[in-house]
């Protein structure tokens, strides 16, 4: 099976924008279709709470005929038109949909984070995760969740085996980011981050692309818009993951990213799984 996970920024921005921007995004959905994947997770949606529009969901059909949707939308006491998660899946596919709650604090489960689809034989489970926000304001909350999300993720593996993905907002390793001096404490780079990184996959879960691709650098899936030059220098980090049970790692076929040309911000990460 392909699986295609890609970080939005804004399904109506994607879908309805005439900037620039919105072109180039454009050209990324455009790029994902072109794969033909049987599953598609966006993260950072931005959806209202009652989920996609009309003009939404014409779009989404425009890009990607043939696919059924779920989503989850940040829903109010939390801030709404904020985070949130949508998968895209083959019409012929006939997955339960969950919407999980993990118990994490404040607001952070209802902010439309996580969906999970299960399938015969396997979870499929993706991720939005909180980032630790400027001045690392979040962070308490951010380390919660990662036990919260570890345990949630130990569960579904308990009872199948798993194949997890999204923005998990860290660099797990000083190769997945191309300034790790300068960014010790930046958001997604503190060591507490990266400690609830290496807890997770330490409770039987394997990083696909670091399982086929061993050490390489300069690989990254993210670039800062806030940096003009960001993505020309390479001065990225590697955020975006795709997840499986240790048991199934060796069947994994491709781990890598998609190019997302001159657009800054997330790039798609793609998987190709042999069950």
């Amino acid at each position: 099976m392909k699986f295609i996970s890609w970080n939005i920024d804004s399904v109506n921005a994607a879908l309805t924008g005439t900037s620039d921007r919105a072109l180039l995004s454009q050209e990324v959905l455009g790029t994902i279709r072109d794969h033909d994947p049987e599953i598609i997770a966006l993260q950072e949606t931005k959806l209202p709470e009652g989920g996609p529009t009309a003009k939404h969901l014409e779009g989404l059909n425009h890009w990607f005929p043939g696919y059924r949707l779920v989503w989850n939308s940040s829903q109010a006491p939390a801030r709404t038109g904020y985070a949130g998660t949508l998968f895209l899946y083959k019409e012929h596919l006939t997955p339960t949909v969950e919407y999980p709650l993990i118990g994490a604090p404040g607001t952070m489960d209802r902010e439309g984070r996580i969906i999970t689809l299960e399938f015969d034989d396997f979870f499929l489970t993706q991720v939005y995760t909180p980032n630790a926000g400027e001045g690392l304001a979040r962070l308490q909350e951010r380390q919660v969740w990662d036990r919260c999300y570890a345990s949630y993720l130990a569960d579904l593996d308990s009872r199948k085996q798993v194949v997890a993905t999204g923005d998990f907002n860290v660099a797990h390793k000083e190769i997945d980011l191309a300034n790790p001096e300068s960014n010790r404490r930046s958001a997604g780079f503190t060591d507490e981050e990266r400690q609830g990184f290496s807890d997770l996959l330490a409770r039987g879960f394997t990083d696909t692309f670091r399982h086929l691709h061993g050490d390489v650098t300069g690989v990254y899936s993210w670039w800062a818009q806030r940096a003009r030059t960001s993505k020309i220098n390479n001065a990225g980090w590697r955020i975006d993951y795709w997840l499986v049970s240790d048991r199934i790692k060796n069947q994994v076929r491709k781990s890598e990213m998609i190019d997302s040309g001159p657009r800054q911000d997330h790039t798609p990460v793609l998987l190709e799984l042999d069950f």
